[in-house]
């Protein structure tokens, strides 16, 4: 099966040379820029446990984004198709990575879409259409570790 191939491109700049380079571990910053054309710069570094700053997103919490993010979209599309009014959505994305030596893998994501929907009666099916979001959604797709969902759909008051 043949499709459309998408490009993307991101520019990755290390901000943390502190004069010695990689002469030791501790002896450089985990800081850098990440940008895009026509985008605003995200200020990055490595999490807090591998010596990096905690008030620039580190790349666990970016990939957690990226899931979110992309079944947010795709929830959106599929309740677009099942014509259910989606008027609010939130999602509170929890993650596990394991670390084995100086490797490691995520084992598991879990999202925790909270979806407001303007019909009672189509409460179900808008719990249903999760797993067609999930199974849309580029990135899920494109990880090896499990992307679980625990969603809650409440209808808006009139």
């Amino acid at each position: 099966m043949s499709g459309t191939n998408h490009h993307y491109a991101v520019d990755v700049d290390w901000q943390g040379n502190r004069g010695e380079g990689t002469t030791a571990y501790r002896s450089y910053g985990r800081e850098v820029l990440v940008r895009a054309a026509g985008k605003p710069e995200l200020a990055g570094s490595a999490d807090v446990p591998f010596r990096g700053t905690a008030d620039r997103w580190n790349p666990e919490e970016l990939l957690l984004a990226a899931l979110a993010q992309c079944h947010l979209l795709s929830y959106l599309h599929s309740a677009v198709k099942h014509g259910i009014v989606v008027t609010a959505y939130a999602d509170a994305a929890t993650g596990t990575m394991e670390q084995v030596g100086d490797g490691g893998r995520f084992t598991s994501v879990t999202l925790h879409p909270r979806v407001t929907i303007t019909d009672a009666s189509q409460r179900e099916l808008a719990l249903r259409i999760h797993a067609e979001a999930s199974a849309n959604c580029f990135i899920a797709a494109s990880v090896s570790f499990p992307v679980l969902h625990e969603p809650d759909v409440t209808v808006a008051q009139a």
